[in-house]
């Protein structure tokens, strides 16, 4: 087990990535304590989960949210291993047809609240320790209508290699994890049934090379390994689980028509 004897905080571990990642944790030997705005989808990632975990309602664009699941987690386990900052909401904003509060929501969600979840554990964290923060391709695509999600995401990218140089001192290590598509209730909003979802991965998986998106538990594996012992060198990089999306976007399905120059 490669967590046994480890302690973890995950903030949106109540469904997707989060919830993916707290499963696999719990696997190997950790106890965990996941956060959530949902109370429904919390008490049933708790039940699943079973003693080896504790869920918290906290939202996490409030700073006393945060510090107040910070303390819960250290008083049930004196300190933290690892600390998943995956908590995350995307939404359309589109030049023109957005307000203030929609932008601003999404940057408290995504990126402030990514540092004051790692501020608030720091004082808990010991040499070893692992902190891991949740990016995204679109930091790289340029996808239109989504400003916001995708300023996030490239400032999640930035924060990371500050906060790797700040906290390795200290012997903590601190990485990126960059999913592409990926199979999670992040798109209710733009496919709200599983047919609308299915025609929108069938559409956008034409633009991924392995031709489909990732499950959470795959992207959950890269969280395990960056959380682990097995990734007691790696600081300051991110791993990107796409399949090939960024790395070899000309080995995609919509390219596999066009015949090579010559």
């Amino acid at each position: 087990m490669r967590l046994r004897g480890k302690y973890a905080l995950i903030t949106g571990g109540n469904s997707g990535i989060g919830l993916a990642t707290a499963r696999l944790f719990v696997s190997e030997g950790a106890e965990v304590v996941i956060t959530g705005r949902n109370q429904a989808t919390l008490d049933a990632a708790a039940k699943e989960l079973g003693e080896k975990a504790l869920a918290i309602a906290a939202d996490v664009t409030e700073l006393q949210a945060i510090e107040r699941s910070v303390a819960v987690a250290v008083q049930r386990f004196g300190k933290l291993d690892v600390v998943f900052a995956n908590a995350g909401v995307a939404a359309p904003t589109t030049l023109g047809r957005t307000s203030f509060d929609l932008f601003n929501r999404i940057v408290q969600t995504n990126l402030t609240s990514v540092f004051f979840t790692v501020q608030s554990c720091a004082p808990y964290l010991q040499a070893g320790a692992s902190v891991i923060l949740n990016g995204s391709v679109y930091a790289d695509l340029g996808p239109p209508g989504f400003s916001a999600y995708a300023a996030t995401k490239a400032g999640v990218r930035a924060m990371g290699r500050v906060l790797a140089s700040e906290l390795a001192p200290k012997g903590i290590r601190v990485n990126v994890v960059v999913p592409g598509g990926t199979r999670t209730p992040i798109w209710s909003s733009a496919a709200p049934t599983p047919e609308a979802f299915e025609a929108l991965e069938a559409h956008l998986s034409r633009a991924v090379p392995l031709g489909r998106f990732s499950d959470p538990e795959e992207i959950a594996k890269a969280v395990l390994f960056l959380a682990s012992d097995d990734a007691s060198s790696v600081t300051a990089t991110e791993l990107v689980v796409d399949g090939g999306m960024t790395g070899a976007p000309a080995g995609a399905p919509v390219y596999a028509q066009v015949k090579t120059l010559g």
